[in-house]
């Protein structure tokens, strides 16, 4: 963070300081509400938690050289008091930002947010300094802390916003206003929950809307193939850029094809110039992030072969997300389960039969969460899809929802043992430990709730020493 002193924090936050001998004292090292993470220098948040009050590390966090807590009640050891920690977080987020000479770049969407974040962190990290959203750190508590983390020198500042709901993403942006604003698409995540797409369309626009006018240098960068999203250009004031493989966006994709090991090509086009793409992630849906990566970066200066060599580079910075591992004895395994929506899983599917040419494929699959009265339905399209892919093998692990896909994959065509329903993740690495063969590719994914990066994890570590980790 930059360096601000106590005083001045608390009179940000509304805070009342407690047991600080000098309100001069400055924070310089980082804001951190894990007792682990702390470090000389560090603001301490304290949060109470359903089984974690951060109170209770006072002692432990001072001692380990964190100058001060941001607190709700007195700890004995120095201490800014507010009534609300969370908003007081944000409070100060607020006021760093506004304080930052750095360019803020938020994005949102139903799907692929993280690996576009990703993405357009290591690109733009070519041109200046550049601090983001770590893994999915993308609410109301990650997203302040991540602000935080810039400094003096930081130069891009790029945030993920997630949303539950109406107005989530309009009191983020509140908090941390953003100079471009990316929306991915919308998508059937969280639908239980928003109700329908138009909803989730509704909030999702909200970070168009919360944008600087073109003359104030508001950028909004819109997904062409998308047609809720390419809508939104109606509710922003901002400079419109669009992404695709339409013909009208302004950075496209044309000759897109994959490799034989699943990765992404294509020729990038942009106002400025064009040049070839060849991805090291895995998965045509790659695609579509890579362009929203290069709109932003064009948009900040970079030339098109600029941008094509930092993709082309880029790999995935955020666990579990198609995470590949080539085991010694040839058995792939693609570890995608950090979380799965219905387009996530039809994507991470497609990957799967790309990368498995000429070999035998495993779709290891459990529940995909909050898809309210879509859940049936979304279910059984994944079973099915399944076998029009020509996956080998689909072992559905876990409870109704896992029936229900294996169902699906049955009443399309599947037959005999093509595919299986096992009750836990433990059945489910029983069944392939003594199944699997040399050459054989595996995907492992299911919403986070469900818990399969055990399974390729156990599945790792089942082969010989010496496995080697591709990102």
């Amino acid at each position: 963070m930059i360096a601000l002193s106590l005083a001045e924090i608390a009179a940000v936050v509304g805070g009342q300081t407690h047991d600080i001998p000098d309100p001069s004292v400055q924070v310089t090292g980082p804001v951190v509400r894990d007792s682990r993470e702390v470090q000389p220098g560090s603001l301490f948040v304290a949060f109470v938690g359903e089984r974690v009050d951060g109170h209770d590390f006072a002692d432990a966090v001072v001692e380990a050289g964190a100058v001060a807590l941001l607190a709700s009640r007195p700890v004995g050891v120095p201490a800014i008091v507010v009534d609300d920690v969370q908003s007081a977080l944000g409070a100060l987020a607020r006021h760093v930002v506004r304080r930052l000479g750095a360019t803020l770049v938020a994005l949102t969407g139903s799907a692929g947010k993280t690996s576009t974040k990703d993405l357009i962190a290591q690109v733009l990290s070519r041109k200046a300094p550049t601090v983001f959203t770590p893994g999915s750190l993308n609410n109301e508590i990650g997203l302040p802390l991540t602000a935080l983390s810039a400094t003096d020198e930081t130069r891009f500042l790029v945030l993920e916003m997630g949303a539950r709901g109406i107005g989530h993403i309009r009191y983020l942006a509140d908090l941390t206003p953003p100079q471009i604003g990316l929306v991915l698409n919308v998508g059937t995540a969280h639908i239980g929950e928003f109700g329908g797409r138009e909803q989730i369309a509704q909030a999702k626009g909200e970070l168009v809307e919360a944008l600087p006018s073109v003359e104030d240098g508001g950028v909004a960068v819109l997904n062409a193939d998308d047609p809720l999203v390419r809508a939104m250009a109606s509710r922003t004031k901002a400079k419109v850029i669009l992404f695709g493989e339409s013909g009208e966006a302004d950075v496209r994709a044309e000759n897109v094809r994959l490799t034989d090991s699943g990765q992404p090509a294509f020729s990038l086009h942009t106002p400025s110039g064009c040049s070839e793409v060849t991805m090291r992630l895995y998965g045509e849906h790659h695609v579509s992030n890579a362009l929203a990566a290069a709109a932003v970066a064009h948009e900040l200066g970079m030339s098109a072969d600029e941008i094509a060599t930092a993709l082309s580079e880029a790999g995935s910075l955020s666990r579990w997300r198609m995470e590949v591992t080539e085991r010694p004895d040839g058995v792939t395994i693609v570890n995608d389960a950090y979380n799965a929506n219905p387009e996530s899983m039809r994507a991470a599917l497609r990957a799967l039969a790309a990368m498995g040419k000429g070999r035998r494929t495993w779709a290891v699959l459990g529940k995909m969460a909050e898809l309210g009265d879509e859940a049936l339905a979304e279910h059984d399209a994944v079973g099915r899809l399944a076998v029009r892919l020509n996956v080998g093998k689909l072992v559905a692990v876990g409870g109704r929802e896992a029936s229900w896909l294996q169902l699906g994959a049955y009443n399309e065509g599947s037959w005999g043992e093509e595919s299986v329903h096992v009750s836990d993740a433990q059945a489910a690495v029983d069944l392939l430990r003594s199944e699997l063969r040399p050459g054989d590719v595996v995907l492992v994914k299911a919403s986070r709730s469900v818990g399969l990066e055990s399974v390729a994890q156990a599945l790792v570590e089942a082969g010989t020493e010496g496995g080697v980790a591709v990102r």
